[in-house]
């Protein structure tokens, strides 16, 4: 374990604190995980499954403590998550090149910049009637999820935006409602990758990132910082995914 914290230690303490970072939102944090890996030598199917599994670790943690605080509203959740889990289930195991991952990588990572940076907590008083239709919103969660598992993410960089956007709920129980998000497709989309016959995950580099990655989950689910707002932090993240996705497409359109 120490011979892999000294040739991968940038990775180790960078997944340390994004995982602070978005657990104090009620993030995983699966798109700055994979802007990271991205930029390494680590095989792509790697990746994916890194991402994910790091993605369910930290918010596991954001579930439980949401789940105590009674902000997980389960009957509005299901009709999102109906058609993100078989969706997500089918992106992660749908086998595709090296190229075309990463060109859909360094696309999903710059859209996922953009609504990181332009979303705000719009309203504390939910929109009933967006609320109300389930077959809109299961067609969000499936169209969501499938991109998320072909990617290697849990959606909620998709998700919370557009929860926001149309005023779907006070910005706490969306921020429960991207966790539960986050960790049912992360796990339907590892689901498929393990069937996928390229599925490989190097748990000397892995364990060490899931361990890290869990204590600095449970700092941030448990933080509340006198420094930034959960704004700041977003637009300081999309900084740095707009900046990564724009190197990937540059290597792999140009």
């Amino acid at each position: 374990m120490f011979e892999v914290f000294l040739q991968f230690w940038p990775i180790i303490v960078s997944f340390f604190f994004i995982a602070i970072l978005y657990a104090a939102v009620g993030f995983g944090g699966g798109s700055s995980y994979l802007a990271i890996l991205a930029l390494t030598g680590i095989a792509f199917t790697q990746i994916r499954a890194t991402s994910l599994l790091c993605n369910i670790v930290v918010v596991s943690g954001n579930v439980f403590l949401f789940h105590r605080q009674k902000e997980i509203e389960w009957k509005k959740i299901i009709p999102l998550v109906f058609f993100s889990i078989p969706f997500s289930f089918l992106g992660g195991k749908l086998l595709i090149s090296q190229n075309f991952f990463f060109i859909l990588l360094g696309f999903t990572l710059l859209f996922a910049a953009l609504t990181m940076w332009f979303s705000k907590k719009n309203s504390t008083k939910p929109n009933n009637t967006i609320n109300q239709n389930k077959i809109v919103n299961s067609g969000f969660g499936g169209f969501i999820g499938f991109i998320s598992g072909m990617v290697g993410i849990g959606g909620g960089v998709f998700l919370a935006p557009l929860l926001h956007f149309t005023k779907w709920n006070t910005p706490k129980k969306i921020a429960a409602t991207a966790s539960v998000f986050i960790l049912v497709n992360s796990i339907a989309g590892l689901i498929g990758q393990y069937a996928n016959i390229n599925f490989y995950v190097d748990w000397s580099l892995t364990g060490v990132l899931l361990i890290t990655v869990f204590i600095g989950g449970q700092i941030g689910s448990r933080f509340s910082t006198n420094f930034f707002t959960p704004i700041q932090l977003k637009k300081a993240t999309a900084v740095l995914i707009a900046f990564v996705s724009l190197r990937i497409l540059w290597k792999y359109l140009l």
